[in-house]
C-alpha cells in the first residue's frame, strides 16, 4: 500500500544529489580535526548564521544538551518555556548529566515567552538560589504547531538577558522554516542569541545531523563536551557531506511544505466534526482534533493507517501532521479523502 507519512519531518529520506555528495566525500578523523567535508560544513553553517563558529553533532537533542552544558555548570538556573522541547522530550538530559535547574515560565500562544515573566524568574544573588546562567528558546515552536516566534519577542528576552547578564541559546530545530515563513536570512533570527542549534535531518531532508553554532571559544569549549558525551566521530565527512547538499539546496523548497500543511488545514476545516484552525498554520504542521466524541484519538489514527496513512497524536486530543520533503500536494488531497472516509465511518 501506498504510505502518506505525516508522522514527522524526520522521515525524510535523502536525495540523489546527498547520496552522491555522501559517496564522493573527503573524510579524515574529526576528532583530530581531519575531516575537510565536516570542516567545510561547520564553516558553512556558521557563515550562514552570522557566527563565528559552528560543531557538527549528530543529532538535536545532542546539540541542545551540549549548548546547554557548555554555557552552565552544575547548579546553575535555566529558564524556559513550560513546553519547550528541551523540557519534555529530551529525557531531562541537562538535569541527569550536567546537574543544571530548570525553570519554566509559561509559552504564549505563538511558541513566545512574556519578557517580563522572565525578568521576574531570572534569580536575584541570594544564598538560597541557584544562579540564573541561560535562557533557552524554541523558533519554530514545535509544541505549540509549528508556530514562528516574531523577532521582537526574542529581541525583548534578548534585552533581558543582557541586562542581567545571562546568555540566550537557541532551540532552532527548524530555524529555517522560521527563515522562510518570515522572508528574512537566518542570521537575522540567529542575531537575537548567543548560541543556536538547528537540525540538518528535519526539513532540509539530511538523513541525520545538527549543528550548535556561537562565538570561537565556545564552540571550543563545546567540542571538548562533545567529545565527553561520545559524540566525537571519525570519519563523519559521509554524513555531513549530505548536511552540504541539504543547507546548499533544500532550504527554499521549505516554503512547499508550508503551502501543503495550509492546504492540509484548510481542507480539514471543511470536513464535519474536525476542529483546526487554519489560520494558526504557520509553518510544516497541523494540530487537528474532534468536536464528535464517538472520534478517539486512538480510532482515528487505526482508521487512517488503514487508508495508508500514517501520524502521530500530539496528546489525547489532538494530533499533528507534519508536511515534509517527499509529501506532495496529491498526497494532501489522499489525505483529506482518508480523513473524511474515516471520520464517516466512525461517525455512522
Amino acid at each position: 500500500m501506498y504510505t502518506i507519512d505525516l508522522r514527522s519531518d524526520t522521515v525524510t529520506h535523502p536525495t540523489e544529489a546527498m547520496r552522491k555528495a555522501m559517496y564522493e566525500a573527503e573524510v579524515g578523523d574529526d576528532v583530530y580535526g581531519e575531516d575537510p567535508t565536516v570542516t567545510r560544513l561547520e564553516e558553512y553553517a556558521a557563515a550562514m548564521l552570522g557566527k563565528e563558529a559552528a560543531l557538527f553533532a549528530v543529532s538535536g537533542t545532542m546539540g541542545n544538551l551540549i549548548a546547554m552544558l557548555t554555557h552552565c555548570g552544575r547548579g546553575d538556573e535555566i529558564i524556559m518555556g513550560e513546553f519547550a522541547h528541551t523540557f519534555i522530550y529530551e529525557v531531562g538530559g541537562i538535569s541527569a548529566l550536567g546537574g543544571a535547574h530548570i525553570h519554566t515560565v509559561p509559552n504564549l500562544a505563538d511558541g513566545s515567552l512574556d519578557p517580563q515573566k522572565v525578568e521576574e524568574a531570572i534569580r536575584a544573588e541570594n544564598i538560597h538560589f541557584p544562579p540564573t546562567r541561560l535562557i533557552c528558546l524554541e523558533n519554530t515552536h514545535n509544541r505549540c504547531g509549528g508556530t514562528v516566534v516574531p523577532l521582537e519577542s526574542m529581541a525583548q528576552i534578548q534585552s533581558v538577558a543582557r541586562r542581567h547578564g545571562v546568555s540566550v541559546h537557541l532551540d532552532g530545530a527548524r530555524v529555517f522554516n522560521a527563515a522562510v515563513a518570515l522572508n528574512v536570512p537566518v542570521s537575522e533570527i540567529a542575531s537575537h542569541v548567543d548560541t543556536v542549534q538547528f537540525c540538518l535531518s528535519k526539513g532540509l531532508a539530511a538523513p541525520v545531523g545538527s549543528l550548535v553554532v556561537g562565538a570561537a571559544e565556545f564552540i571550543q569549549r563545546a567540542r571538548k563536551l562533545r567529545k565527553m558525551l561520545g559524540g566525537g566521530m571519525r570519519q563523519a565527512g559521509v554524513i555531513a557531506a549530505a548536511g552540504l547538499v541539504a543547507m546548499e539546496q533544500m532550504v527554499e523548497r521549505l516554503a512547499d511544505d508550508h503551502a501543503n500543511a495550509r492546504w492540509l488545514a484548510e481542507g480539514l476545516a471543511q470536513i464535519a466534526s474536525v476542529s483546526v484552525d487554519p489560520g494558526r498554520v504557520q509553518t510544516n504542521m497541523v494540530m487537528f482534533g474532534f468536536s464528535d466524541p464517538r472520534l478517539t484519538i486512538p480510532s482515528v489514527q487505526q482508521g487512517l493507517a488503514a487508508e495508508g496513512v500514517r501520524i502521530n497524536a500530539l496528546d489525547a486530543e489532538r494530533f499533528r501532521a507534519v508536511t515534509h520533503y517527499g509529501i506532495t500536494a496529491d498526497d494532501i488531497d489522499r489525505t483529506l479523502l482518508a480523513v473524511r472516509r474515516v471520520v464517516t465511518a466512525l461517525a455512522a
